[in-house]
């Protein structure tokens, strides 16, 4: 990595251009990009790096190992050193395959509500876990925790991505989190400020309007971003968010009185202030592309994340400059706290180096080039995967479904339901949803928003139905609920008396929504997790197949 310059030393355009971070594939070949319309081609992508010296990548997307190339070459690329983000707040694994994939933060907390102290053992855990597979492969900030109190069942873009709907578990495990990545030289994200958790529409799409006051703002909202701070979080994302009690025209990640007037002033954070993803449709649909980017610096941010055209940004912030509209000295304040950043990064990795991870790995170094392979997905972080999923777990009925195969006679339906296969990254043929199933009868029936109706011909054969639901809210699904598909095939097989059995990966609130209409004797299991992990467990716990005992004998 190259050490930072003299702030002076670069021109207005520079200065700016370190506040702009990109969005791009974590794949290496232009013809692997996943989403052309906000990744850019690798010439594209270069140019922003080191002809425009954008500050920093966020990453999506390709397995671990590709990933720790990526950022490897993207660093090469930059004449100042880069952040290089991602958004794991379920673990590495979440974003890039064959490292550690931890279930939501909800889990966690619903750990909290038996065992406060296991519930923070894991948030310790997790952090230090993901801290360190992070750093293998290149990345140096990670977007999470997420602090929002999810306190609104029908949130669509927060739900299982907050630890819980009452601010103390909150506060105390987001804190855990924090604290657990503080051996390793990473930066850490608590998001999304003011708070996102009692909205019931995404951001992603439209602008959500919360109408809370103040005081109730400070009671519930704000105190667990108050406990990140004493954490040590060293960055605060905004939300687009229209908050009236705090700005009555301009929603959060535009509003000079949210994040200057409180969050700085009020509530005395001193580091990074980061933007929410600046083309999500709440604030992108309503304000020009260049105009945006410029509200959201006169606002307070440090850092704009993912703005729409990253050139026309910088183009525009520094006419603003120029224009007076915008003082040299407010470019000057997030470019110090940046230096900051990248600073802590920088000193960390050299102190950290030799003590387990080397930072950054260089692969151009044969005798490292599969170095970082030795800090992911290691047994200790599979273990802790695995016990948080039993820990969290529900499961109900009359257990276990069966412990023998069906006679082939009279084989029975897998039905599994998501919103849409095509994108459906946690399912596949050798997914433990379809092939525990197979071994005991089950015949595979996929059904998705592309073939969401009954067929008649049910009506005629009814077949003894295992049903595995895979629903949860998440970016752009504009849903945190059931859809209409799911609902109308429970409803037709509980009217037929055929459903054998119920598995749920996902949300808890959809869980609460069917437990009345269940009949007493019907098993079901319930996981947080939607990942192979998740359905391993919770189907060899339907069908008998796991050993008895599983819970941590030492958490503390």
């Amino acid at each position: 990595m190259n050490s930072l310059p003299d702030i002076q030393s670069l021109s207005l355009a520079q200065q700016v251009a370190q506040m702009v971070v990109v969005r791009a594939s974590g794949y290496l070949f232009d013809h692997q990009i996943q989403y052309p319309a906000w990744e850019p081609p690798g010439a594209k992508l270069q140019n922003w790096i080191q002809d425009w010296g954008v500050g920093g990548v966020i990453l999506l997307g390709a397995s671990a190992g590709e990933l720790a190339l990526r950022s490897q070459q993207l660093q090469e690329y930059a004449p100042i050193p880069l952040l290089i983000a991602a958004d794991i707040e379920e673990g590495v694994g979440q974003r890039f395959a064959g490292a550690t994939w931890f279930p939501p933060p909800m889990a966690i907390g619903a750990i909290a509500r038996e065992n406060l102290d296991k519930a923070q053992y894991y948030a310790r855990q997790k952090g230090a876990i993901t801290a360190q597979e992070a750093l293998a492969i290149g990345i140096n900030w990670i977007l999470a925790p997420v602090v929002d109190v999810n306190n609104n069942p029908q949130n669509p873009v927060i739900n299982v991505r907050a630890f819980a709907d009452m601010q103390e578990t909150v506060s105390l495990l987001a804190g855990q989190f924090i604290r657990g990545t503080q051996d390793y030289p990473v930066l850490t994200t608590a998001k999304h400020f003011p708070g996102h958790g009692d909205t019931a529409i995404d951001s992603h799409l439209n602008l959500p309007i919360l109408s809370h006051s103040r005081s109730r703002l400070a009671e519930i909202e704000f105190p667990p971003f108050q406990a990140a701070m004493a954490a040590g979080v060293d960055a605060v994302m905004t939300a687009h968010l229209l908050i009236p009690s705090l700005d009555e025209q301009f929603p959060a990640t535009l509003s000079e009185k949210v994040l200057t007037q409180v969050l700085r002033q009020e509530l005395g954070f001193e580091g990074l202030i980061v933007t929410d993803a600046l083309i999500m449709g709440a604030i992108a649909n309503r304000y020009g592309a260049t105009e945006v980017p410029v509200k959201a610096v006169e606002a307070g941010a440090d850092i704009l994340l993912m703005p729409v055209n990253p050139q026309t940004t910088i183009q525009a912030i520094c006419e603003a400059v120029t224009t007076g509209r915008i003082s040299r000295d407010r470019i000057l304040a997030s470019v110090e706290r940046i230096w900051q950043a990248k600073a802590k990064i920088s000193r960390g990795a050299e102190v950290h180096r030799g003590t387990g991870v080397e930072i950054p790995v260089s692969l151009s170094d044969p005798s490292q080039r599969l170095s970082f392979l030795d800090h992911l997905a290691q047994p200790t972080a599979i273990q802790t995967v695995t016990h948080i999923l039993r820990d969290s777990q529900q499961v109900g009925g009359s257990l276990p479904l069966r412990s023998k195969p069906l006679p082939n006679s009279s084989p029975g339906r897998n039905l599994i339901i998501v919103d849409d296969i095509l994108t459906c990254d946690v399912l596949g043929r050798n997914a433990p949803a379809v092939t525990i199933p197979q071994q005991f009868g089950y015949q595979l029936q996929w059904v998705d928003c592309h073939r969401p109706l009954i067929p008649r011909d049910q009506n005629d054969h009814p077949i003894p139905t295992l049903l595995q639901l895979f629903i949860r809210g998440n970016p752009f699904r504009n849903t945190a609920g059931l859809t209409a598909v799911a609902t109308d095939w429970l409803q037709w097989l509980l009217k037929n008396q055929i459903l054998e059995a119920l598995v749920i990966y996902g949300s808890p609130y959809i869980l609460e929504q069917f437990r009345p209409h269940l009949p007493a004797q019907t098993p079901y299991v319930y996981s947080y997790g939607q990942m192979p992990e998740a359905q391993a467990i919770a189907l060899k716990v339907l069908f008998d197949q796991i050993e008895s005992s599983y819970g941590l004998t030492e958490f503390i």
